[in-house]
């Protein structure tokens, strides 16, 4: 006898149904290995960025230590908090520690404002516009980053030391200016190749000069870009200590990294707590920046040089 709730009937012309068969047990053994690999995985990585952060930490926890305790213990517990060194290291200088943060940002603001400014500007012209020896000057351009600055600085210092800037941000605020950080030139220049040309046709056609270009349209999409070159500028003109050395001679110009060497004595003692915990202050807001801005920086650089 035919079992009628599980047979199908069969029509004249159409291939019959074949039965259902019972669902196969899905093997375990790959999923489970890669589990495994995957915690590996993550297990060396984690072990790897506890060894990376290692000297930030000991830094952290030694900001909290007398100085007699800091090179004896290389644990990251320490056995006393002593919070006296961020008083002791805010008013051990010439002036207070604010007032060496004040400088650096007066001169990061300019230094940004100075890329920003003449980078886009330049970048622009090269990707843009049509002039003889073009490719000639973008390649010289192009040259300077492998020129590294001990070849310049003497000229540089000359010049600077005649015209009496020495012992003023002019020296590392003006050259900003004049579009002398290749890198962000470059960057701008990839970017400002990847928007469409279609945009600057139809705004000429409108009646847009290059400027009303520049400004209205291409500025507005460089966003990643312009974020990327402030996030570099700020950290590498904050963390500037060359610089700032040969031009700034007067403790009341100096920069936080100037100000943090000056803790150091290699005739006396150094207070090593004060120094420690004035670096973990000056590291503050390069964290600020870089946390609020690593969503931009990891824009431009994903859609520099798409085309």
């Amino acid at each position: 006898m035919t079992d009628l709730s599980t047979a199908a009937p069969e029509v004249p012309g159409r291939p019959a149904t074949p039965a259902p068969t019972a669902p196969r047990r899905r093997a375990t053994g790959g999923s489970a290995g890669r589990s495994g690999r995957a915690v590996l995985k993550h297990a060396a990585m984690i072990v790897a960025s506890i060894i990376m952060i290692y000297p930030l930490l000991w830094m952290v926890v030694s900001s909290l230590r007398p100085n007699e305790e800091i090179f004896r213990n290389a644990s990251l517990w320490p056995l006393s908090f002593d919070i006296d060194n961020y008083v002791r290291g805010w008013t051990a200088q010439s002036f207070d520690f604010g007032h060496y943060i004040l400088n650096s940002t007066l001169l990061v603001v300019g230094c940004v404002i100075g890329n920003l400014f003449a980078c886009t500007l330049t970048a622009y012209a090269f990707a843009r516009l049509r002039f003889w020896g073009r490719n000639i000057a973008f390649a010289v351009m192009l040259m300077t980053l492998m020129l590294p600055i001990h070849v310049v600085i003497v000229p540089q210092y000359i010049m600077f030391s005649q015209t009496g800037w020495v012992n003023t941000m002019l020296p590392l605020i003006l050259p900003k200016f004049l579009a002398t950080d290749a890198f962000f030139i470059f960057l701008m220049v990839q970017f400002i190749r990847g928007i469409p040309r279609e945009l600057d046709e139809a705004a000429r056609i409108d009646g847009c000069g290059h400027l009303r270009i520049f400004f209205r349209i291409v500025l507005p999409l460089m966003t990643p870009a312009l974020a990327t070159t402030t996030i570099f500028t700020f950290m590498w003109t904050w963390n500037d200590f060359f610089g700032s050395l040969i031009y700034l001679t007067t403790p009341d110009h100096f920069t936080v990294p100037l100000a943090l060497k000056s803790y150091l004595d290699s005739q006396g003692s150094s207070d090593w707590g004060a120094m420690f915990a004035m670096s973990i202050l000056s590291l503050v807001p390069l964290f600020l920046v870089f946390l609020f801005g690593q969503k931009f920086l990891v824009r431009g650089f994903a859609t520099t040089g798409i085309k």
